[in-house]
Formats: structure tokens, sequence, C-alpha cells
């Protein structure tokens, strides 16, 4: 949007849950039976798809797309223009048990303009470089290079994309030169 355009209202569907001290940014939509908790920050533009869960203390950018059905828990720090596919799952913990005094959160973080593929699974722990693309489907359970095309279970490099998300390569070992150009 220009300087002087406005900017729109936050909107949050009548049956969305959104718990007091959560912070929404301007402009961001949050649908139906979406459940955002205490101390969760969105950023400005951001769509949240129907039944998605942001738990308590994660960190989304601006213009995020959630889609449906997304479990976003703490530990996930997600910056700008990302897009998260369908049923996706970020997990945040190494060794989960119904009881663990013990238990620490093990954080995750994916790179402005990186997009996950529906059904993805992140393993915590990981970075998703900017511009990356995990394709449908595949389970990440190790960083995943800037610009890197990842897939499968688990995922594995299987080439690069611009910041357009289109494939500039399939030579995993390879990225070509100039991808930051974009």
């Amino acid at each position: 949007m220009s300087d002087d355009t406005p900017t729109p209202p936050v909107f949050v569907h009548p049956t969305a849950d959104v718990e007091e001290g959560a912070r929404i940014g301007d402009g961001t939509k949050v649908w139906h039976l979406a459940h955002i908790r205490s101390s969760a920050q969105l950023g400005v533009g951001c769509v949240i798809g129907r039944n998605v869960y942001v738990d308590a203390n994660v960190v989304i950018g601006d213009r995020v797309k959630v889609q449906n059905n997304v479990s976003v828990y703490q530990g996930v720090t997600i910056e700008d223009e990302v897009f998260v596919g369908p049923c996706a799952v970020f997990t945040n913990d190494f060794r989960p048990r119904a009881q663990n005094p013990d238990w620490e959160i093990t954080p995750t973080l994916v790179r402005k303009g990186a997009s996950i593929g529906a059904n993805a699974t992140l393993v915590c722990g990981i970075e998703v470089g900017s511009y990356a693309m995990i394709a449908a489907g595949s389970v990440v359970t190790r960083d995943v290079a800037p610009y890197q095309l990842v897939a499968g279970n688990p995922a594995r490099p299987k080439g690069w994309v611009n910041a357009k998300g289109e494939v500039v390569s399939r030579d995993p070992e390879n990225p070509p030169a100039g991808l930051d150009q974009d």
C-alpha cells in the first residue's frame, strides 16, 4: 500500500478466539475457529486461516499467509512474507513425553519469503532460509538453505528456486549464481 492509503483494521471472525494480550497488526485477518494465544505477535497484513492455532510467544512477521489447519507452537518465529500451506505442523520438543518436568522449548526459525507446502512437518531446532521452498508432505529434520528446494521424508535437497518460487536448477549441490539478486 502507498503511504497515503489507510491500513485496514484487524478483522477477527466471530468464531475465532484471540486471547487478551495477543498483538495483531493492522490489516491482519483471523478466520473461522482460529485460536491466537496471549503473548502471540502477528504482523501487519497477515491472513490466518480457518482452525489455525498460534501458541503463546509465537512471532509471525508482516504479510504472512497461514493456511487452514496449521499449528504453530511456542518457540516458532516466522519472518515476513512467508507462506505456510494447509495442515503444516511445527514441533517444539525433541523428546516429547506427557510428563516431563525438564521439558525445554527448542526454537525454529523460518526466514523471509520461504514457502512451506501442505502437510509438511518441521521438526524443531531448524532454520528455513530466505525464499526456500519446502514441498508438500515433506518432513524437515535439518536446516534448509536460502532458495533451496527440499522434498521427501526426510526432506532432502532437490534443487533451487528464485524469489518467485520458480525452479531454476535441479542440481541439489550447486546453487546457481545470482539467486539473491531477484
